[in-house]
């Protein structure tokens, strides 16, 4: 055995096992941001630009990557090791010499002398048995993926709700923006109309500085209201995951939602999550009472022993069954058993709390939505009263046979009862998302997809 083979082996292992592993920096590519909004193609954006979604994502396939982790035990485990030194020790010597093949009678047992060994040795293990803790684990790990899967899908649902209301939100601010800019513009010409009459001796100064005032008032609910929608429109691209950049609505504002068919809990994916969490702590428990059973591991080797001082070299082999069984661990077990059945009896009874909550919502989601659409009829109604008594108000003022005053009450109630129609507009798309949402529904079909999957 020559020292270049050393130096041969030693750089074969450092090829097979030190290669280092380039940390790729993983860019999220940039999506195409559309020119016009709509509630549709807002919640896919949504969906594959909002962080949490980009997390939720990272949850499932780190839990896959914790399942691939315990399938690894369904394989056998392979080693290769390799090892140089020398020695006087005696006992190491002597031992070395036995299993290069190099003894003779002329070696001193106390003292065979300085001697080095370069051992190669490869390893196969693996356990047949171990009371189904591995196959438990497995389960547990499978258990666990769907549980982050379920996350995910419930973080799509509600990005979907919050863009659904954010984006009602944008248009009912836009119209809110419309509705106070008609009532200031209205309110300029009454005081027109009132300075006219003012300077033709037929209008009191009093009711003149309440026009005044009124102007002055609706500037100010104008101000509010842009206000208002530039910050619900931040409050829209944060949803997105957008810093900055424009808000503008399509004039068709996209699909209109449909009333879900049927609502049943069934299909939240809050108690997908926690029956997932269930199995999971069921396959624990398994895991646990494996505990009480013996493992069995077969194993066998084979291995090189050479020497360059001796210039000797020999193989062997070995190859067994090996048995463990805890007779007594201090009751570890039996503690680790009991904490299992423990938390499972608690998931079962957060199961029983989520599926009362959850059909309290839907009866929630269901009144609301009721009360929504009569809210939608009587606006309606309110606001064709409102528009003709203000109308008539108008042309009574020019007249002079109204107070200035009985002026600004129609105007106020006509602003009052638009305000309550967008409302309720708003509110009645909001009650459907609202719905679906309860049923365990996507705002739109195939808007559930992944941030990958979309760009």
């Amino acid at each position: 055995m020559k020292p270049t083979l050393l130096t041969a082996v030693l750089c074969c292992f450092s090829l097979l096992g030190g290669t280092s592993l380039a940390q790729n920096r993983i860019e999220s590519k940039q999506l195409d941001i559309p020119e016009l909004w709509t509630a549709e193609n807002a919640v896919a954006f949504a969906i594959s630009g909002n962080p949490d979604s980009f997390i939720a994502q990272k949850r499932i396939e780190e839990a896959q990557a914790t399942a691939e982790m315990a399938k690894a035990a369904d394989y056998p485990l392979i080693n290769l090791s390799a090892e140089y030194a020398q020695t006087n020790t005696p006992m190491y010597s002597f031992g070395n010499i036995l299993n290069q093949g190099a003894f003779d009678n002329s070696i001193d047992f106390n003292d065979p002398g300085r001697t080095d060994n370069l051992n190669l040795k490869a390893l196969i293990a693996y356990r047949l048995y171990n009371g189904g803790r591995d196959k438990a684990e497995i389960e547990a790990a499978l258990a666990t993926t769907e549980m982050s899967k379920s996350d995910l899908i419930a973080v799509h649902q509600r990005l979907g709700f919050e863009v659904i209301k954010t984006f009602q939100a944008i248009v009912q601010a836009e119209e809110m923006v419309k509705v106070q800019q008609a009532s200031l513009d209205a309110i300029t010409v009454a005081l027109d109309v009132g300075r006219a009459r003012y300077d033709a001796g037929d209008l009191l100064r009093g009711d003149l500085l309440n026009l005044e005032l009124q102007q002055a008032r609706a500037s100010e609910d104008l101000i509010q209201s842009q206000h208002n929608l530039e910050l619900t429109k931040r409050s829209f691209l944060n949803l997105l995951g957008l810093h900055d950049g424009e808000v503008v609505l399509s004039d068709t504002k996209g699909a209109i939602q449909q009333l879900p068919e049927s609502i049943n809990y069934q299909n939240r994916q809050e108690l997908k999550h926690l029956l997932a969490m269930e199995q999971a702590s069921l396959a624990l428990l398994k895991k646990a009472e494996g505990g009480r059973r013996p493992t069995v591991d077969a194993f066998a080797s084979y291995q090189i022993d050479a020497g360059v001082v001796l210039e000797e070299a020999g193989d062997s082999w070995l190859a067994g069954i090996k048995m463990d069984y805890n007779l007594f661990d201090g009751r570890r077990t039996s503690s680790e058993i009991a904490k299992a059945k423990s938390q499972l009896q608690g998931i079962r009874g957060l199961i029983q709390k989520t599926e009362l909550a959850l059909n309290l919502e839907i009866q929630q989601a269901e009144l609301n939505y009721q009360q929504a659409e009569k809210r939608l009829s009587v606006t309606d109604k309110m606001v064709t009263v409102a528009e003709e008594g203000t109308r008539l108000s108008r042309v009574r003022f020019k007249e002079g046979v109204i107070l200035a005053s009985d002026l600004i009450d129609f105007e106020l109630r006509l602003s009052d009862a638009h305000a309550r129609q967008l409302a309720a507009r708003a509110g009645y798309q909001v009650a459907i998302a609202s719905l679906r949402r309860a049923a365990g529904l996507p705002q739109f079909p195939n808007t559930e997809k992944t941030r990958e999957e979309l760009q």
